[in-house]
C-alpha cells in the first residue's frame, strides 16, 4: 500500500426534505485516514458523523467531493460496484445490532461470506472460529431475541469480521449497552486494531472516544479538531482470512441464500402464507379439474364415434337438397361399391321402428336389415351364438340377431335366446345369435338395443321396399380412404347420373368432434387460468407488504454485500416458492375434485402434460407477479433502509 487508505476531499453532501428544502449536513469535509489507524469521530446528534459514516462505508454517496479507497476513487460508483465495495472493504457493527430476526447467530455471521462466494464447510468454520472468540460459540445457534444486548453486539462485530474487511465501521456500538457490556465491546474493537485493521468509531461519548489512537471532532457538518495521526500499531493476532471468492456469491448460493430466507419469511407469518396460497390453490385446483374434465368429455365422445370404425366409409342417400329428384340406393349399388379397390365389405342398411316380443314382455325398438358383413364391417364380434349368413339373406330365412340390451330386456332372468323365437311385429324370428355389448354410438340410442335381421328377409316382411338408407363400406388401408371416397363418388356419379347421394367418412367425424372438445377445453382451461391469474394478485400484494414490513433487513443485506440482484433473486425466489408450494397443494386438491366428478358425474382423464403444465404456470405466475416487489425491494436506498422502523 503506497498511499493512504481513505482520502475524502471537500466531501458535501445535501438532503432535500420533504418540504422541498435543502439541508446541508455535511459542508466540505477532508479527512485522511491510514490503514491500521483506530479513529474515534465525536460529536453531538445531527453533528454529521453518522452521515460520514455511511459515506465511508458505500452506503451513501457524497453530493459533491471525492473519496478515495486505497487510492480508487470511488465517488461515482454505482450498484454491483458499491456492493462489492462493502463486500469487500468494510464490517459494519451498528448501535442496533441490525441482526436478521428469526435466523441463528451463526447464519447472521455466515451471511457475508454467502454474498462473498465462500463456500459453505469454509464459511461455516469461519462463523464458529469468529464466535468462539468472542465467547459465543454455545450461543451460536440462538436466535437475536434470545441474547443479550452485549451478545447481540457481539454477534454483530463477528458479522462484520467474516470476510476480514481491512476497515471496521462502528456507528455508536455501545449506545444501546449498559456500561460493562460497553467496555466489552470498546476493548474488542481496540484488539481489533491491534490485529492491525482499521478501525472507525462513530460516538458521541468522549469516555468512548478516549479508547481511540486519534480522535476527529465534528460539529454542524464539520470538522473542528483532530487530535493527529499517530504510527499504525503493531499487527496482533485473531481469525486468519479466509480465501475468498471476490466476484461474489455464484447463482446457486445465492438461490440457496435466498430459498432459505424465503422460507424462514414464510414460516414466520403462517396465517398469512395460507392466505396468499389460497389464491394460487384455488386457480391450480381448477386447471387440474376442468382440464380433466374437458380431457374425459374429450376422449368419452372420441370413443363413442371411432366405435364406428375409422376405417369406415358413409354413403347416404338423398343429396340433402329438396329440389333435386332423387335416385335410391339399392343392393345393386353396393355390390359394385364392393369391386373397387381398397374396399374390404360393404353393408347396406335399412331401419324401421319395430315392437319385439317374447312371451310376456313387450320392447319397441329399432329393427335394421342388413347383410352378413355388419361383424366384419362394423368390426363388432357376436357374444352368443352366430350371425346370420349370406345363405340366410338369399332365401329370405325368418332370422334375428338381437342386441345385447335387446336380449336382456327379453330374457332378464338370464335364459340364453338361443333357438328361442322372438315376435318381430308379429312375425315369428329364430334367434340366432347376441351381440356384444357395444354401447351408445348415436349419442340417442344406444346399438345395444337393436334387432338385426337379413336384409331380404327385412325388406319382404317388415319394411317393404328396397330403397336403402345407407351403405356402410369399410376399407382395408385407412391411409388411402380419402381416394377409396372419391372412386365411390365418381361411381355412383355415373350409374346414379347426378349427385343424389352424400359420402362421409369417420375421419371427418373424428376431426370435428375433436375440434370442438378442445375448444371446450379451451375455455374450461381460460376460465382456469383466470382463477390463477387472481391468485397471482394476490401473491404480488402480499409480496409488495413483506418488502415495507423487511426493509430494514433488505438493508441489512445490502450493507454486508448483497448485490441488487441478490435482493431481486431472493424475493422472487419467496414469490415462486409462495406459487409452488400452493401449485402442490392445488394439484393434490384438484385430484381429489376431479376424482370426486369422476365418481358421481362424468368421465374425467388426468394427464401428467396437465398437472405439470399446472404446477409450472403457478410457479411462473408467482415469479412473474412477484417482479415488481421483488425490484422495488432491490433499488431500495441501502440507508433509507436501515434506517427503517
Amino acid at each position: 500500500m503506497s498511499g493512504p487508505l481513505l482520502v475524502l476531499e471537500d466531501i458535501r453532501k445535501t438532503y432535500i426534505s420533504g418540504g422541498g428544502l435543502a439541508v446541508e449536513v455535511l459542508r466540505g469535509v477532508s479527512l485522511t485516514v491510514e490503514a491500521g489507524e483506530f479513529v474515534a469521530i465525536v460529536g453531538s446528534s445531527g453533528s454529521g458523523k453518522s452521515t460520514l459514516m455511511n459515506i465511508l462505508g458505500g452506503l451513501d454517496r457524497p453530493t459533491s467531493g471525492r473519496y478515495r479507497v486505497d487510492g480508487r476513487d470511488v465517488t461515482a460508483l454505482e450498484g454491483d460496484e458499491r456492493a462489492a465495495l462493502r463486500r469487500d472493504g468494510f464490517g459494519f457493527v451498528f448501535q442496533h445490532y441490525h441482526l436478521i430476526p428469526g435466523t441463528t447467530a451463526q447464519e447472521n455471521v455466515e451471511m457475508p461470506g454467502r454474498y462473498a462466494g465462500l463456500p459453505a464447510p469454509l464459511r461455516e468454520s469461519r462463523a464458529v472460529e469468529l464466535l468462539g472468540r468472542l465467547g459465543l460459540e454455545e450461543r451460536r445457534h440462538h436466535r437475536p431475541n434470545q441474547l443479550s444486548g452485549g451478545q447481540q453486539q457481539r454477534v454483530s462485530i463477528a458479522r462484520a469480521l467474516m470476510n476480514d474487511a481491512p476497515v471496521i465501521l462502528a456507528d455508536e456500538p455501545t449506545g444501546a449497552l449498559d456500561s460493562a457490556s460497553g467496555a466489552e465491546v470498546v476493548a474488542l474493537l481496540r484488539e481489533l486494531s491491534a490485529a492491525g485493521r482499521t478501525v472507525i468509531l462513530i460516538t458521541h461519548d468522549r469516555k468512548v472516544a478516549e479508547a481511540a489512537s486519534r480522535v476527529i471532532e465534528m460539529r454542524d457538518g464539520r470538522i473542528v479538531a483532530d487530535s493527529g495521526r499517530p504510527a499504525p500499531p503493531p499487527v496482533g493476532a485473531f481469525p486468519a482470512p479466509p480465501e475468498r471468492v471476490v466476484a461474489g456469491a455464484s447463482l446457486w448460493t445465492d438461490a440457496g441464500e435466498a430459498l432459505s430466507a424465503a422460507l424462514r419469511s414464510l414460516g414466520a407469518n403462517g396465517f398469512r402464507t395460507a392466505l396468499t396460497l389460497l389464491g394460487i390453490v384455488i386457480g391450480v385446483a381448477s386447471v387440474i379439474a376442468l382440464l380433466a374434465i374437458g380431457e374425459g368429455a374429450k376422449q368419452a365422445v372420441m370413443a363413442r364415434v371411432g366405435a364406428l370404425g375409422v376405417n369406415l366409409v358413409f354413403v347416404l342417400a338423398g343429396s340433402g337438397d329438396p329440389r333435386l329428384p332423387a335416385t335410391p340406393l339399392t343392393e345393386a349399388d353396393g355390390e359394385a361399391i364392393l369391386r373397387l379397390p381398397n374396399v374390404e365389405s360393404v353393408m347396406p342398411y335399412l331401419d324401421t321402428p319395430v315392437m319385439v316380443r317374447h312371451g310376456n314382455i313387450d320392447h319397441r325398438t329399432e329393427g335394421l336389415a342388413t347383410s352378413a358383413s355388419l361383424p366384419l364391417t362394423h368390426r363388432w364380434p357376436v357374444a352368443q351364438g352366430a350371425f346370420f349368413t349370406r345363405a340366410d339373406e338369399r332365401a329370405g330365412a325368418a332370422v334375428a340377431v338381437l342386441g345385447h340390451g335387446v336380449a336382456e330386456r327379453l330374457f332378464p332372468r338370464g335364459e340364453s335366446p338361443l333357438g328361442k323365437h322372438v315376435l318381430v311385429n308379429n312375425i315369428p324370428f329364430l334367434v340366432t345369435g347376441v351381440m356384444a355389448k357395444k354401447g351408445d354410438l348415436t349419442g340417442n340410442q344406444s346399438t345395444d338395443d337393436w334387432v338385426f335381421v337379413p336384409l331380404s328377409t327385412g325388406v319382404q316382411r317388415l319394411i317393404g321396399k328396397p330403397d336403402l338408407q345407407l351403405i356402410l363400406v369399410s376399407v382395408h388401408d385407412v391411409g388411402r380412404i380419402e381416394r377409396t371416397r372419391d372412386a365411390i363418388h365418381a361411381l355412383l356419379s355415373e350409374r346414379h347420373g347426378q349427385e343424389d347421394f352424400q359420402i362421409r367418412d369417420v375421419t371427418a367425424r373424428i376431426q370435428a368432434a375433436a375440434e370442438t372438445q378442445d375448444t371446450m377445453t379451451l375455455l374450461l382451461g381460460c376460465a382456469a387460468v383466470i382463477t390463477l391469474l387472481v391468485g397471482g394478485i394476490g401473491v404480488m400484494n402480499i409480496m409488495l407488504v413483506s418488502v415495507t414490513e423487511r426493509t430494514r433487513e433488505i438493508g441489512i443485506r445490502m450493507a454486508v454485500g448483497a448485490r441488487a440482484a441478490d435482493i431481486e433473486r431472493q424475493f422472487l425466489m419467496e414469490a415462486a416458492l409462495v406459487a409452488g408450494l400452493g401449485g402442490l397443494v392445488g394439484v393434490a386438491l384438484g385430484l381429489a375434485g376431479g376424482a370426486v366428478i369422476g365418481l358421481l358425474a362424468m368421465p374425467v382423464v388426468f394427464t401428467a402434460t396437465a398437472i405439470a403444465g399446472a404446477v409450472a404456470s403457478a410457479v411462473l405466475t408467482g415469479m412473474v407477479f412477484g417482479l415488481i416487489p421483488a425490484r422495488r425491494a432491490a433499488r431500495l436506498d441501502p440507508v433509507a433502509a436501515l434506517a427503517s422502523e
